[in-house]
């Protein structure tokens, strides 16, 4: 946990996620990703020396028959309260608009049901799990279908709610993350997306792990590139930076 706490440590230096009084809702699919994130923020709480509260979100797209129970187990041990909102997002992506590619919708919507939810709950930032491969594979997703340098910011304000999205674990590894999975015994849920595993961002991971092979330290090379000059894209600023393309809607 060290690792992990050492890397959110960062994050947070960098761009200051964490401030005191934020109330900050954790996104928690039931992967393992959003998982230790939940269970290292309530770490972080009592060693960092700010004052913030937690509260962990789930939304259900819908589709199978989930067990959150696990979920709702290791919120109670945290002592963090936690929400399930349910939702029909699984129906309308793919048997109302059948959407060939659905992963980028059902990340707008699942984030406009978690924005709706923070500001129901009093919360004004919204954590979410993504890793240091999340950044990298969408990276190489805009540069190889959009032509474009581009990749999430650690922290991005929602234009609509004004909730700020923040993503503490993005130095961190994802060998590592799943290193922490075993270790805690995360509960992770099964995923029931009909798409899971078959999406372009699958075929990022795929083809990051091959150019891994020849260049082991690409994920860090690319992490660097995304803060220095001519891209500059994540730039270590004290103020909340302007909303991205990915969340103007929002």
């Amino acid at each position: 946990m060290k690792k992990t706490l050492g890397c959110i440590r960062k994050a947070d230096t960098d761009f200051r996620l964490i401030e005191d009084g934020d109330r900050v809702a954790v996104g928690v699919s039931g992967g393992k990703d959003s998982l230790l994130l939940l269970h290292a923020l309530s770490l972080y709480r009592k060693f960092s020396h700010k004052h913030f509260s937690l509260k962990a979100i789930t939304v259900d797209n819908g589709i199978g028959s989930p067990d959150y129970s696990g979920i709702a187990s290791l919120c109670d041990s945290l002592e963090i309260p936690w929400s399930l909102e349910e939702t029909q997002i699984g129906d309308i992506i793919f048997n109302y608009r059948k959407e060939k590619n659905p992963c980028a919708l059902c990340a707008k919507m699942r984030r406009a049901v978690l924005a709706k939810a923070c500001l129901a709950s009093g919360c004004n930032k919204l954590a979410l799990g993504h890793h240091r491969e999340d950044a990298v594979e969408t990276f190489l997703l805009s540069l190889l279908y959009e032509g474009r340098f581009h990749t999430f910011h650690p922290v991005t304000r929602m234009s609509r709610t004004g909730i700020v999205v923040i993503r503490p674990l993005v130095y961190l590894p994802e060998s590592h993350v799943r290193h922490m999975q075993k270790v805690l015994d995360l509960p992770v849920v099964r995923s029931s997306c009909p798409a899971d595993g078959h999406t372009e961002r699958e075929s990022m991971s795929l083809l990051l792990s091959e150019l891994r092979k020849k260049y082991p330290d690409i994920a860090e090379r690319i992490l660097h590139a995304l803060q220095h000059e001519p891209y500059d894209l994540w730039q270590k600023e004290p103020s909340v930076p302007a909303p991205g393309p990915e969340e103007e809607s929002l």
